[in-house]
């Protein structure tokens, strides 16, 4: 479904585009990737900012760029150090699809991010989204860039009743965007949505009286911005019941292990860890025995010093942890490492187990 035309003649496009632009353009928030319109540096913060706060983004962008600031440092480097980088962000495949795309972008076009939404939109791991805020933001191009807050804000907006968790509802929204944007300004245009969503038309108590654009907005006439937009529930999460442990050997080194190049956490490093599919009918040597087989290790637990829960978006870990110590002569390969506390700095853990050496270190 697409939205009637006859909605469009219900708001001042014009006026609607100048209170919006003028707005951002007071209120704008100081942000790091907003200093120039670099596509490059552009696209590394829209990725970053995908599924992740712009408070949490700000200091790992700074990194970011301070390691690798240009598309040729980013395509040459090692990719620990990439995960490095990225280390507690989460959602590691973003920037795996960003390296790679990063280094077709170096074969294919020189190194210049492409400027056509063809072109870019073939790129690994840029949706519609991440074209349409390159395109925009950086090459003054009017093309849409839809995330929530814009769906959000536009729903509002235009009243539109479409349930914003479809994928298929944001064909929608690109179509009101292409209505509305400004093409002598569409990178103002596009990232004023995006800010108003952020800072005033917010999912709950939206601050509709600080509202730039109150006099456009169809849902605060009609009194039911509170109930915009139409947003279903997601499927309940499923809970995994983890035992993992820091392990030393006789030198005081701890036992590490990267994880599959597939599946999720790919290619990060983490302590021993098993799951333990009925927690209620297992005792400790049935751990160490389920640590043997699995990961063919001959360990030896000591004590529980705590647990660790980790909500991802599907799945919540609760991780049992122990610490322990090697019983046999251990073989490092490229996959298990004995590391000292220093070494351990230059490998990327996820976050569940920065927690839990944490809780190690605290005991």
């Amino acid at each position: 479904m697409l939205i009637e035309q006859e909605i469009f003649k219900k708001i001042n496009i014009n006026a609607f585009q100048n209170d919006l632009i003028a707005w951002f353009k007071n209120e704008q928030r100081d942000l790091p990737w907003r200093k120039d319109q670099d596509p490059y540096k552009v696209w590394v913060s829209e990725i970053m900012l995908q599924q992740t706060r712009v408070d949490t983004v700000i200091p790992y962008f700074n990194r970011f760029i301070d390691w690798f600031p240009t598309i040729d440092d980013l395509a040459e480097a090692d990719e620990d150090k990439v995960l490095k980088a990225w280390e507690g962000l989460g959602y590691y495949s973003r920037v795996r699809n960003l390296q790679s795309a990063v280094k077709e972008v170096r074969e294919k076009y020189n190194g210049e991010v492409p400027s056509t939404p063809k072109e870019i939109a073939e790129l690994k791991g840029v949706g519609p989204y991440t074209a349409g805020a390159i395109l925009s933001i950086a090459y003054g191009i009017p093309e849409p860039a839809v995330d929530g807050n814009v769906m959000r804000v536009l729903s509002r907006i235009l009243s539109i009743w479409e349930d914003i968790a479809k994928p298929s509802s944001r064909k929608v929204f690109e179509q009101a965007v292409r209505e509305l944007i400004s093409h002598e300004d569409p990178s103002s245009f596009n990232q004023a949505l995006m800010e108003l969503g952020a800072l005033v038309c917010t999912p709950t108590s939206p601050s509709c009286l600080l509202c730039p654009v109150r006099e456009h907005c169809h849902a605060f006439f009609e009194g039911v911005q509170n109930e915009l937009p139409v947003k279903t529930k997601k499927t309940k999460t499923r809970d995994v019941q983890l035992t993992a442990a820091i392990i030393t050997d006789t030198t005081g080194k701890f036992l590490i292990h990267k994880r599959p190049a597939n599946g999720l956490l790919a290619n990060l490093w983490e302590f021993p860890t098993v799951e333990i599919h009925h927690p209620m009918q297992i005792d400790r040597e049935q751990i160490v025995t389920l640590f043997n087989k699995t990961l063919d290790l001959d360990i030896e637990l000591e004590q529980i010093i705590g647990q660790i829960d980790h909500v991802f978006s599907h799945l919540v870990w609760n991780m049992k942890v122990y610490t322990g110590t090697i019983t046999a002569k251990f073989q490092e390969t490229n996959e298990w490492k004995l590391v000292s506390f220093e070494e351990m700095k230059e490998y990327a853990f996820p976050v569940p187990y920065q927690k839990m050496f944490k809780l190690y270190q605290s005991i």
